[in-house]
């Protein structure tokens, strides 16, 4: 049975590989924590704030996120994919992501304020009502996703090929056009 830990702060701590597993945290804040050398088995996050954070490399297979926001965290390389997807509900802010894996998750409404995003895996990801408010999208891969009246506006450098994105009402600045024409060769100036 799970270790249960309610409202606690953690702070200035280097966790070890197995030093959270099978334990529960909820409304608990976690500030200037390194998760990197952790190998995630059956950990609960509910309602939980995660400052200044790094994740980078940390293996998240068997984690729940149940309303979590990260806040200036550093997470490169983290697979999200074999997340826990029952209420499966995080936001980002100010965060680094670049090279991680949200590959068939549903996002649904997530959003990601003033995030690196470069290289990320959307493929075949729910992205219904995400935000991407102020992000570098360079490289992110979002073939068979779905990004019906996600909002693009004030993002940068990606390039979505429409043809295997369902964009339904997604919105985008006029600046951000190239992005969704580069395949057909159309320079826009």
């Amino acid at each position: 049975m799970a270790e249960y830990f309610l409202d606690i702060e953690y702070k200035d701590i280097t966790y070890k590989e197995e030093e959270v597993n099978f334990k529960e945290f909820e409304c608990c804040t976690f500030t200037n924590c390194n998760f990197s050398p952790c190998s995630f088995v059956a950990v609960t996050f509910i309602d939980c704030v995660f400052n200044d954070c790094t994740f980078s490399n940390a293996k998240i297979n068997y984690v729940a996120f149940r309303t979590v926001t990260f806040n200036r965290c550093e997470i490169k390389d983290v697979n999200f994919a074999m997340c826990d997807k029952l209420i499966f509900e995080i936001a980002f802010n100010d965060c680094v992501l670049d090279f991680s894996k949200f590959y068939t998750l549903k996002i649904k409404g997530t959003s990601f304020t003033n995030c690196s995003i470069i290289a990320v895996d959307f493929m075949s990801t729910d992205l219904t009502e995400v935000v991407f408010e102020n992000c570098d999208l360079y490289r992110s891969e979002f073939a068979k996703a779905i990004a019906n009246k996600a909002d693009f506006r004030t993002s940068y450098n990606y390039t979505i090929d429409p043809k295997t994105t369902n964009l339904k009402k997604a919105i985008f600045a006029l600046e951000g056009l190239k992005g969704l024409l580069y395949k057909h060769e159309i320079i826009v100036k």
